[in-house]
């Protein structure tokens, strides 16, 4: 056989094949392609939007939920010249039942979305209450032309209570749209607090319908249909009642309060003061609205729970003290305060200016001796004192359920270096001991920090239950969480004590107060001017953390006053009244 011959073989054989290989994907692989193209022709499906869930407190009062009403969507396709009449006629109807609505407004948002692609009726208007449009619906529901829905719109019936931690929804972005598209289908998305947190499980899972239509889009059969989820609302920790106590009781001052169950972390109360109404932000606000908030130097948009940041104070030593015996101190240490400390040509002093004498830890938790705090400092240094904060707690994020919760500030020798590129120097380790200098807190850190002293695990603040998880176990000897407890029960009781002349609650606390300085103070004055002296935003911020029954420590009540002065005549009376109000509600039921 010559070569020729076999090129020809060949030849016919290639083309064979792939003749062989056509007629097998057209009538084979295409087939499943044409079948899936066909039915996009003749299936459509109808999404079926989950309502947003509930959020109510511990029991069951409603914190969060839906009003109902109507949205309004006209019939596609009257955007043309030739239909132009008619489009105007159906809004002129609309307008003149709901006159609070803009015509142009309404006929731009149809436009907008009309096409000759889109066989959908258009939403023009999302919401209109219930009783505004109920005596309305016959006339309109019996156009041909509008079409009338349910729609809900998200209501906060407790209004500015806890406005900080259940936050507030708002319409969905384009970027929101992006990394949530069940969003894109009901317009809303969690904008801040719980609202944002739990989102996924508020919004809930999508359902839908795939229906057989004509060519004219009209429904002929029911292929598959899958129910929106339901189970979308949430319980959470927070007592509605305690929180309005609270709110009460603080009229008129700017702060932050914390109650938290000191056993597994469960919040009843996180109030960041002043508060404000989330409805605003769930109707619209106003441009007034947002532009006097925003200016108010109280600060009514910060979350001071998670997102205020201040120096500790004195509320800080019971850590400080942990670290001087972890670090070799012995608990019959003792300071000789003399009122001073001179380091250089530095004058360290302490708050009482004609000293404490010798000073036990006990005594110095009792009386807050700052002089006891810098010497101590001065033997283990900085480092060792960060490396036990940072245990408890203070420098890291305490896992709240809340969106941006910062972390403060714990410094030492790395930090300073790293943020500002100098060195550490003496004098901050001695002001950093007693919870000034560069430290800062936020009150749900103290508020955990105070739980591990109270019962020795450091718990997981949690609103909604999901997020518990077991209280940790840190390595400090039950022998030296005593010392503090003892020390923090004379703040309250002893003659003495910090506390003592403004505790009066029915159930015996512990306590710890300080006094946060806002502005520096010299060292060179000799006469320090009082609190009262001073202008409002120049005056000390006031701590006061607690936990009780003292023998039984079942719940930590946490209180920052906003240039409140000293931590004791500042909060003190308050922290009492809320002790007495958690034992008339039967939280405590021990008063000792």
């Amino acid at each position: 056989m010559n070569i020729r011959l076999i090129i020809v073989y060949v030849i016919i054989l290639s083309i064979t094949i792939t003749l062989l290989f056509r007629v097998y994907y057209l009538s084979i692989k295409s087939n499943t392609y044409y079948e899936e193209l066909s039915k996009n022709n003749y299936i459509n499906r109808i999404n079926k939007i989950p309502i947003r869930g509930i959020i109510e407190d511990r029991n069951g009062e409603k914190l969060a939920i839906n009003e109902m009403g109507f949205s309004v969507l006209v019939k596609p396709h009257l955007s043309s010249y030739k239909n132009k009449e008619d489009l105007e006629k159906v809004v002129d109807l609309i307008v003149k039942h709901f006159p609070k609505f803009e015509k142009e407004k309404l006929i731009k948002d149809y436009k907008r979305e009309d096409s000759s692609y889109n066989h959908d009726f258009i939403k023009i208007i999302e919401y209109i209450p219930y009783d505004e449009f109920f005596s309305k619906y016959t006339i309109l529901s019996s156009r041909e032309d509008i079409k009338i829905e349910s729609s809900t719109k998200r209501y906060y019936p407790q209004k500015e209570v806890a406005s900080h931690i259940i936050g507030y929804v708002g319409k969905a972005s384009k970027i929101d749209i992006l990394n949530n598209e069940l969003s894109s289908y009901n317009g809303i998305i969690g904008k801040n607090g719980l609202e944002k947190f739990y989102n996924v499980k508020l919004q809930g899972e999508m359902g839908y319908k795939d229906v057989k239509v004509n060519a004219l889009n009209k429904e002929i059969e029911i292929l598959n249909e899958k129910e929106p989820s339901i189970d979308n609302n949430i319980k959470i920790t927070l007592d509605v009642k305690l929180q309005k106590y609270i709110q009460e009781i603080f009229t008129g001052k700017s702060g932050a309060v914390v109650v938290m169950d000191a056993r597994n972390g469960e919040i009843l109360t996180a109030a960041s003061f002043p508060e404000f109404d989330n409805n605003i932000f769930a109707r619209g606000i106003s441009v007034k609205e947002w532009n006097e908030m925003r200016n108010d130097f109280n600060h009514p948009f910060t979350n001071k729970i998670i997102n205020g940041l201040y120096p500790p104070g004195s509320v800080i030593k019971m850590g400080v003290a942990l670290a001087f015996l972890e670090n070799g101190l012995k608990d019959n240490f003792t300071v000789n305060c003399s009122g001073s400390l001179t380091i250089g040509n530095r004058n360290f002093r302490c708050w009482k200016s004609s000293g404490h004498g010798v000073v036990t830890f006990r005594r110095a938790i009792s009386e807050s001796c700052d002089d006891f705090f810098y010497k101590g400092s001065l033997k283990i240094g900085i480092n060792k004192i960060s490396q036990t904060l940072d245990k408890l707690g203070f420098g890291q994020q305490s896992g709240v359920d809340q969106i941006n919760e910062f972390f403060g500030v714990n410094p030492n020798k790395e930090w300073k270096e790293k943020k500002y590129n100098q060195p550490w120097y003496v004098g901050e380790t001695v002001i950093t001991s007693i919870g000034q200098g560069n430290m800062l807190v936020t009150p749900i850190q103290m508020a955990r920090y105070t739980s591990y002293i109270a019962t020795g695990k450091l718990p997981k603040p949690h609103f909604y239950k999901a997020n518990y998880e077991e209280p940790k176990e840190l390595d400090f000897p039950v022998e030296y969480l005593d010392i503090m407890r003892k020390g923090m029960y004379d703040v309250s009781y002893s003659a003495k004590g910090t506390a003592s002349k403004h505790i009066n609650s029915q159930i015996t606390i512990a306590s710890k107060t300080g006094t946060a300085q806002v502005v520096s103070i010299p060292q060179s004055e000799k006469v320090r001017m009082k609190e009262s002296e001073l202008q409002y935003f120049q005056r000390s911020h006031a701590w006061i953390t607690t936990y009780g029954p003292f023998k039984n420590p079942q719940y930590v009540v946490t209180v920052l006053e906003e240039h409140g002065g000293h931590g004791g005549e500042a909060a003190g009376e308050i922290t009492s009244k809320i002790y007495n109000k958690l034992y008339e509600l039967g939280y405590i039921t021990s008063k000792e």
